[in-house]
């Protein structure tokens, strides 16, 4: 997995005091647990921006004025109910012996044979919990979707690892291809044929060869 480098200073004081003058500051505070001791600091907002901001996940370190360095993953996140501003980061100290729990993203490839006769893919689940040893934390769980027909569900099973455990259940739904008021049987349908809609609240996808299929959230 991907790493990324978050500069801060170590902060004494964590009253709500301290708190909001960094904030004002243009600084938000956060604390780093799961070592001896739990760890507060402060770092510019803008540093975040490519941790918080994006659909990828990273393991972080985090770099101290006074030298040291902390490998991390972010634990939680508060935000501001109106402009949603970063009020506050939850980070959890990692090492390289000790498994860790972290949400990983499902990222949909292929094109499915079931959604260019007219199904719907329809995606369930669009990250999944997985525990493993920092350095074998995927970037991506890999879902590949090109064999999926028509009336096809792809479960946790699907996407086992050897270096990691999904900690969902094998027999939850990841994705499945449901069929439409268009759809036709998929020995059926002609090269480059195309639908016109699906199922109310679902997006479709258009028959062209090598056209990716439309997801729809749940």
């Amino acid at each position: 997995m991907k790493s990324i480098t978050i500069n801060g200073s170590q902060r004494e004081s964590v009253g709500k005091v301290a708190t909001k003058a960094l904030r004002n500051a243009g600084q938000v505070p956060c604390v780093v647990y799961g070592g001896d001791k739990a760890i507060h600091f402060s770092a510019e907002i803008m540093a975040f921006k490519n941790l918080v901001y994006t659909p990828d996940v990273h393991t972080v370190v985090i770099a101290l004025k006074d030298g040291s360095k902390i490998e991390a993953i972010l634990q939680d996140i508060q935000f501001h109910p109106v402009t949603d501003n970063i009020l506050h980061i939850d980070f959890y100290q990692i090492f390289d012996d000790k498994e860790v729990s972290m949400d990983i993203p499902v990222r949909i490839t292929g094109s499915a044979p079931g959604v260019k006769n007219g199904g719907v893919l329809r995606i369930v689940n669009r990250s999944l919990r997985v525990k493993a040893l920092p350095k074998n934390l995927p970037d991506f769980l890999n879902a590949d979707i090109s064999e999926m027909k028509i009336g096809t569900i792809m479960t946790v099973a699907d996407l086992t690892g050897n270096d990691y455990t999904i900690l969902q259940d094998d027999s939850r739904v990841v994705c499945q291809v449901r069929t439409s008021r268009v759809a036709v049987e998929d020995e059926e349908t002609e090269e480059g044929e195309e639908t016109e809609e699906g199922e109310e609240g679902e997006e479709v996808a258009e028959g062209a060869e090598g056209a990716e299929g439309a997801a729809t959230k749940e």
